[in-house]
């Protein structure tokens, strides 16, 4: 009788402990840090700057379809027509404008960013080329404003490394995906030097796929490492059982 109440007692006592114990914070924040970060971490990696809408000219720099060759990104996306996608931070809809004749008239492209400048960069383009399949969305920090449950695909091209807030922006993008809906992380690889882009503002496929398995509802698909300069870590929402 003794031995089992001394038993009950060492369980109880690691319970409470456990429950005393703090939690460690989701993000970290350091003095010394690369200059073209915040000094935020999350899970090792230090988050980028926001690129201004001041820069929108870059996103529409014609050297891009070769650097990034968005017909291929497209074409390893598998889009279909009446898909419902969103491209979160859309910044001035450069791939928007290539995907709205994929999904057609009966689909739609969700055009996601916090600078209204850039929507409103979107919003002239759409009226001058009478492109009426673009909604635009003005999203916040932790929230990109999808609507639940309703998205086929979501796309993320070199934005996901500035988010402020990952975790919760994760959080409601996968809340925004249908089952089986798709998310891809397209990301500057971190692991090829020869990509000539700003350290905090590329990303290795583990390190996507790290902070990826927080989050058990979703499953990694594969990784397409066929652009030039960037790979397309791409996440499936898994079917409800």
């Amino acid at each position: 009788m003794r031995s089992a109440i001394s038993s009950w007692i060492v369980v109880f006592g690691v319970l409470i402990a456990q429950a005393e114990e703090p939690k460690k914070p989701r993000y970290e924040t350091r003095k010394l840090h690369d200059p073209d970060g915040i000094g935020k971490f999350y899970v090792g990696r230090e988050i980028a700057h926001v690129m201004g809408h001041q820069g929108a000219g870059w996103l529409e720099r014609p050297e891009r379809e070769k650097e990034e060759d968005p017909a291929k990104l497209l074409k390893a996306l598998e889009i279909q027509p009446g898909m419902t996608v969103a491209d979160i931070g859309a910044g001035s809809g450069y791939h928007c404008f290539r995907m709205s004749p994929l999904v057609g008239e009966k689909g739609k492209i969700l055009a996601v960013d916090i600078q209204p400048e850039m929507l409103a960069l979107i919003k002239t383009r759409a009226k001058k080329e009478n492109v009426t399949n673009i909604d635009l969305v003005e999203g916040t920090e932790t929230d990109p404003k999808l609507p639940e449950g309703k998205v086929d695909l979501i796309i993320l091209v070199d934005v996901y490394h500035e988010f402020s807030q990952p975790y919760e922006m994760t959080e409601k993008m996968i809340a925004a995906l249908k089952p089986g809906g798709r998310i891809a992380f397209v990301e500057f690889r971190l692991e090829d030097p020869k990509v000539p882009i700003k350290l905090v503002h590329k990303m290795t496929e583990r390190q996507v796929t790290i902070e990826m398995e927080q989050f058990p509802e979703l499953e990694h698909l594969k990784t397409d490492k066929s652009l030039p300069w960037q790979h397309i870590v791409l996440f499936k929402k898994k079917e409800v059982k």
